[in-house]
């Protein structure tokens, strides 16, 4: 698959989650609104910050493709990481309207709520939709190592589990166990707070150009490996969105020509890229003089 095939399925995967975070945001905030469940509302709150989220993974996924340029020499890959960053501070500022409305309704008393059969076809219809667009989006997030993408596949398989205690809470409270349905917001803001830790980290860890161990091992397997390297060190990896910067300095025979060099640089940068796609390597080459 070349890079315009690429930005099209990664860009048809977000305009889809888009869609669906319109319908469920919609759905919710509706259906909530009229039982006055917080369980629901805070979903219906989870899903609009979705909703911008989703957005924001739409625009990174197409910047983030564009070709370097004079201003960007290394690409605009960390589009998707700034993308993914802001989506960790939008699901923190979830979590704090739900504790706090819980709160609130523990301390005034004001825990009733209405359920009917509207209230389980929304929370039913979200956790199916979840599941499907969790899905797609990680199939494309492994495909094209997008982390923005995987941000996404992250934030609605949680959602899949929050929107399952919503139900849980639902059910309690058709029984007249009201407290449950704020027991059931409380968790999801534990849930989403979880999700919050594990994206805030690895997003400021791409931005900080934090090396990334897994690669960086790949790397040195793989040039133990190839032929003509006496020694190598200085290895350097980075991760720019779906891009990988590999900086690496070599030693070889002083007595090989600098068209041998060359070659020797090449056949490093074509082992490198056959084995980690959309990678770009900078050699170094030095005499060994040992």
């Amino acid at each position: 698959m070349n890079r315009a095939e690429s930005v099209n399925e990664k860009k048809n995967v977000a305009i889809i989650s888009v869609f669906a975070a319109v319908f469920l945001t919609g759905s919710k905030a509706t259906i909530g609104l009229l039982t006055g469940s917080l369980g629901l509302l805070s979903e219906a709150l989870h899903s609009g910050l979705d909703l911008i989220a989703a957005f924001i993974t739409f625009l990174s996924v197409r910047v983030s493709d564009a070709p370097a340029d004079i201003d960007h020499p290394y690409g605009h890959g960390k589009t998707e990481n700034l993308s993914a960053l802001i989506e960790t501070i939008l699901l923190l500022i979830t979590c704090i309207w739900i504790i706090y409305e819980a709160i609130h309704r523990i301390l005034t008393g004001n825990v009733h709520i209405e359920v009917n059969r509207w209230s389980y076809i929304v929370i039913t219809s979200s956790i199916i939709i979840d599941y499907w667009r969790s899905r797609a989006l990680m199939r494309a997030a492994r495909k094209h190592n997008s982390q923005a993408l995987e941000a996404d596949a992250l934030h609605f398989s949680t959602d899949i589990w929050s929107s399952s205690v919503v139900l849980l809470g639902l059910i309690f409270a058709s029984f007249g166990w009201y407290y449950a349905d704020i027991v059931a917001a409380l968790i999801v803001a534990l849930i989403v707070i979880h999700v919050c830790y594990r994206l805030g980290k690895r997003s400021i860890d791409v931005l900080l150009d934090k090396a990334p161990i897994d690669k960086f091992k790949q790397i040195n397997e793989i040039l133990q490996k190839i032929p003509d390297i006496i020694s190598f060190h200085d290895v350097k990896v980075r991760n720019s969105g779906a891009d990988i910067f590999v900086d690496l300095c070599i030693h070889i025979d002083p007595l090989f020509t600098i068209e041998k060099g060359h070659q020797i640089a090449d056949n490093i940068e074509k082992t490198i890229q056959e084995e980690i796609p959309r990678s770009t390597i900078f050699v170094h080459i030095e005499p060994d003089n040992k």
